[in-house]
């Protein structure tokens, strides 16, 4: 029989690596320039994938938009391939939102020169994420082809069935030797040799049908010029083979012809056995992961959710903004950008868009907030109004920044209820505020203060009105300052919890519902790191110390709304891995954790400062002993929860029978979107990281949640590690001295103790109201300085309370934003609870002109029906995500 050899050339193309994005582009557009060429000849040059990311097109047109024309002619021709990403992105760190954003834009940009190839083409992504089969089917999109996280002991051939957690299922092709297999044809006399050794040998023997995929190309490789000459000859050479110039799309359908029996895996796919995924790269670059973790809950939980806010009450929605920020977030999301394994150099390139990204969307936010508070009808001279982007009434202790006259007032809504404040610190800025005024109307009358103090302030609201926003405002000649005052105890405490400082230097946590102590919690722990961008791994000769060795300094400052409790430490570490190795603690690395109570909440805040200045090489984690033995712990993906081994028992055998043959030891370091928790029938304990989101269940009864806070290291790569054997993932020559964070850095996390199991609790909903809060504005003329721009003043027809829209239920509000092509809203929706279905009733405040359910192209898939103000969704099961799109009249 004769089998058929599938070749399709392709470039993988890194935007930065080891390299600049800038040096990246200029080769793109050199190469593709010649990619052009060849497919245009018509010479038996038929097909070039263009790595599946239609940002190479954005790169490319920027700086030849006269190939325009010539592009669009060889996509709408099926020569040029592209698409369905914008960039090839990560699957395990990055949010869902994030990855359907980067599928619908990347769609969007191929099909404007002529359409998208339909394969969900992952070549190089660290591990492959459970939600990632819902999201292709959402997108109608039913085959994936990638390299990482399937072995020969998942499955036994290189294709099969993949079930995600929500039960969807995708056909997968696996390119079971690497995307760069057939990159290597010599010329000439290599060429007979090169066939003798049969390259597709490491192949046929895993395939379920006489066809196989042979993909010619590699990183940022050029095209092979004389491809169609060398498969001639290689066709001359073989009888058994027929070599033909193809594409993923034609090799998949010749596949599937043949009807083969397909095995099936499920869940998030993450074995090392064959490739490496860098388990550990959650925690590379923590200063890096930090930022993304806060800029893009800020663009889901604020600015989205704001601007749909806005738009609804009649003000225009800056799409081609919004667009640039998520684009400057994809470039960042491409698996080796956001995994930090990249030089120094490259990740000031990342650090930036960063920068840019969270600079555009918080001035975008104060922006819209300004055009939205200076039209609401108030006559008050300094205002306040809250904004809750959830979808539920918000209360709680909130804190923001104001500028204020002085330090005690009253804060009330428009009925003069008043609500209690406290100020945790306050400097005075007069002369920086008043001395720099800008008038546009000189006759205009307006307040003009003596004094200007800026305060970070904690304020008690309650009830804030659910996806909407309430006004309140400062009245000067009343007082609801609560103030904060040091104390000489070492507790504090709020209706959830009480907090007490231990005889072991560390705090026990009494859960007031359950009457539970929970001891020892916060524990803080630092050990060596031996690894490098790509993985975490332990020295060979290890120290790990821990805060309980030390004793900190205690301050505690209490209000009635507010308390914190703060623990110094002067941890003695060694600098380096030799001091590590000798015993020598030899430096001091101070660390403090501020551990803060609000009231009526049952969050509990902390945040560890750390001067990092002095040491080298280690990592800094926190410990939080549950006292809940466990085999399982749960943390949330993208779109769901997902329920995970404390210890990878299955790989960890087949590891220990036959190490050498494992390109990583299947380690049980994990990652989560926003939470990890341990839970029995009665309690359970929830991290809720907000930089790093990287965890370990460890303890002799795996009873302990470890989050990663930071680790430091000193090259890109590194071979030989303990977790990873053998060669250097990375360019071992490129130090990296920046990745040492020679710096002072803070990390916040939140913790909940909570009663019965996550689903009897909502956690996922709890945790995503919680981290959505309230976005506080404050507005006053005074404040029109070098603070605000200037602007003239607006009718004032708003009123001072709204809301678009409320759901009860307990289905998670993943985001709210303008439809892509049409003029309503998309409203996402997921279950957040573990094998539990859900369903949700939203009421809306504004006459509903249409609402459907529609797929992530935002196509309808079904009209829903309002009645009485409200909309009724069908039934949601497990880690199911549903899009509503709905039309206000």
């Amino acid at each position: 029989m004769i089998k058929k050899v599938h070749v399709v050339p392709h470039s993988h193309w890194d935007r930065e690596w080891y390299f600049t994005t800038s040096r990246s582009k200029l080769y793109l557009m050199h190469n593709l320039q010649k990619v052009l060429a060849l497919l245009s000849a018509d010479k038996g040059y038929a097909h070039f994938v263009l790595d599946g990311q239609a940002s190479l097109l954005d790169d490319y047109l920027a700086w030849r938009p006269e190939d325009q024309a010539t592009i669009e002619k060889l996509v709408k021709a099926g020569k040029l391939i592209v698409g369905p990403w914008y960039t090839q992105t990560d699957q395990l760190v990055i949010s869902g939102e994030s990855i359907v954003r980067n599928m619908q834009y990347g769609m969007a940009i191929s099909d404007a020169v002529g359409g998208y190839m339909p394969v969900g083409y992952v070549p190089d992504s660290f591990g492959q994420s459970a939600a990632m089969p819902q999201i292709y089917r959402e997108f109608e999109i039913e085959d994936t082809l990638f390299w990482r996280g399937v072995s020969d002991d998942d499955v036994k051939h290189t294709e099969y069935t993949w079930r995600g957690e929500d039960g969807s299922v995708v056909n997968v092709y696996q390119i079971p030797s690497g995307y760069y297999i057939g990159g290597d044809i010599p010329e000439n006399d290599g060429l007979s040799q090169f066939l003798k050794e049969d390259p597709f040998k490491t192949v046929w023997d895993r395939s379920t049908t006489d066809q196989v995929l042979f993909p010619n190309g590699f990183d940022q490789a050029p095209a092979r010029e004389n491809l169609s000459e060398l498969v001639a000859k290689m066709n001359m050479a073989y009888d058994e083979f027929d070599l033909e110039i193809s594409t993923f799309e034609a090799y998949i359908n010749s596949i599937k012809a043949q009807h083969p029996q397909l095995e099936q895996v499920s869940g998030e796919l993450l074995n090392g056995k064959m490739m490496r995924i860098h388990k550990s790269i959650f925690s590379s670059r923590p200063d890096l992961k930090k930022l993304n973790t806060e800029v893009q809950n800020y663009l889901i939980n604020k600015l989205e959710p704001i601007l749909s806010m806005s738009t609804s009450l009649g003000f225009d929605y800056p799409t081609e903004v919004v667009k640039e920020i998520w684009k400057l977030m994809f470039e960042n999301a491409a698996h080796d950008s956001i995994g930090s394994c990249v030089s120094d150099t490259t990740n000031e390139d990342i650090y930036l868009r960063y920068k840019k990204a969270k600079d555009l969307a918080e001035n975008l936010v104060e922006l819209k907030l300004r055009e939205l508070v200076m039209h609401m009808d108030n006559k008050a001279d300094i205002t306040l109004t809250a904004f809750n982007t959830a979808s539920q009434a918000m209360s709680g202790v909130f804190e923001t920044t104001l500028y204020v006259p002085q330090l005690d007032f009253a804060i009330e809504d428009e009925a003069g209820n008043a609500y209690p404040y406290t100020i945790l610190s306050a400097i005075d800025q007069t002369d920086y505020v008043l001395g720099q005024g800008n008038v546009l109307d000189g006759s205009k009358a307006q307040f003009r203060p003596g004094r200007v103090y800026k305060v970070e302030i904690a304020i008690a609201l309650a009830d804030v009105n659910a996806f909407g926003y309430q006004q309140f405002h400062l009245n000067l000649g009343k007082v609801t300052h609560q103030p904060l005052e040091k104390s000489l105890d070492t507790c504090i405490e709020n209706a959830f919890y009480k907090i007490q400082v231990n005889a072991r230097n560390s705090v026990d946590i009494l859960d007031k519902k359950l009457n539970i102590w929970y001891k020892d919690q916060a524990i803080l722990e630092e050990n060596g790191d031996d690894g490098d961008s790509f993985n975490y791994s332990p020295p060979r000769q290890d120290r790990v110390i821990q805060s309980t060795e030390f004793s900190p300094e205690i301050i505690v400052e209490k209000s009635d709304i507010i308390s914190t409790l703060v623990l110094s430490y002067r941890m003695q570490v060694p600098e380096n891995l030799s001091a590590r190795a000798s015993g020598e603690n030899d430096v001091t690395l101070p660390v403090s954790l501020t551990i803060k109570l609000k009231q009526n909440t049952a969050f509990i805040d902390f945040s560890c400062s750390v001067d990092n200045r002095h040491a080298d090489s280690h990592r800094l984690c926190v410990l939080f002993d549950t006292a809940i033995a466990s085999k399982f712990s749960y943390a949330d993906q993208q779109f769901g929860v997902l329920k995970r081994p404390v210890v990878r028992e299955h790989d960890m055998a087949l590891w220990e029978a036959d190490q050498a043959s494992w390109n990583e030891v299947p380690i049980a370091i994990e990652t989560c979107q926003s939470f990890v928790s341990l839970e029995n029938e009665a309690r359970g304990v929830a991290l809720v990281p907000k930089a790093v989101r990287e965890y370990e269940i460890v303890g002799d009864a795996y009873d302990t949640i470890r989050l990663t806070l930071f680790r430091t290291y000193g090259f890109m790569g590194k071979a030989d590690l303990l977790y990873r054997p053998g060669r250097a993932s990375g360019e071992s020559v490129i130090e990296t001295p920046d990745a040492q964070l020679h710096q002072k850095m803070t990390y916040d996390f939140s913790v909940v103790y909570y009663q019965g199991s996550l689903s009897d609790y909502a956690l996922s909903n709890q945790v995503n109201h919680y981290l959505k809060g309230l976005e506080l504005y404050q507005y006053a003329e005074y404040l029109n300085t070098r603070l605000r721009f200037t602007q003239f003043d607006v009718e004032k027809y708003l009123p001072l309370s709204n809301s678009l829209f409320e759901t009860t239920g307990a289905l998670v509000l993943s985001t709210v934003k303008k439809a892509e092509n049409r003029d309503g809203l998309i409203l996402r929706y997921y279950n957040g609870n573990y094998q539990t279905p859900e369903t949700i009733k939203i009421k809306v405040n504004q006459a509903v002109k249409l609402a459907e359910l529609v797929n992530l192209k935002e196509a309808t898939k079904q009209d829903l029906s309002v009645s009485s103000d409200c909309i009724v969704i069908p039934e949601v099961g497990h880690a199911k995500f549903i899009s509503l799109y709905i039309e206000f009249e």
